[in-house]
């Protein structure tokens, strides 16, 4: 089965997914980035469909945006502007072009990590 990108956004702050948290993501070579996809969380914090499907996945490196601040302005947890967290870049490689990659981000107004999920 061909590979594809996943992710899916929880607020570790409020113990909730986050929903309403757009996405962008890109594809990054050298300095050059070319944005490729972009996505709203839903309900679940999840979104819809994979961010990279299968039908376009490709090995190489990417760079996954997160709209923080949007949805912790949204949310009341936004704080003295400009804000700590506004924009989060997560640049990763996936190197095998048959698996499944999962990046998922944890989120609070002053903090946030990321994994490679399952």
């Amino acid at each position: 089965m061909p590979g594809y990108l996943t992710t899916h956004v929880l607020d570790t702050a409020r113990g909730v997914p986050a929903e309403g948290v757009r996405i962008a993501l890109y594809r990054v070579s050298g300095n050059s980035h070319r944005k490729i996809a972009e996505t709203v969380t839903n309900a679940d914090g999840r979104t819809d469909a994979p961010i990279l499907p299968a039908g376009i996945f490709a090995a190489g490196t990417y760079e996954l945006v997160f709209f923080a601040g949007d949805y912790l302005r949204a949310t009341g947890q936004a704080g003295a502007e400009p804000l700590f967290l506004d924009e989060v870049p997560i640049r990763f490689g996936m190197a095998d072009p048959e698996a499944h990659y999962h990046v998922p981000l944890l989120l609070s107004p002053y903090g946030y990590s990321t994994y490679r999920g399952s």
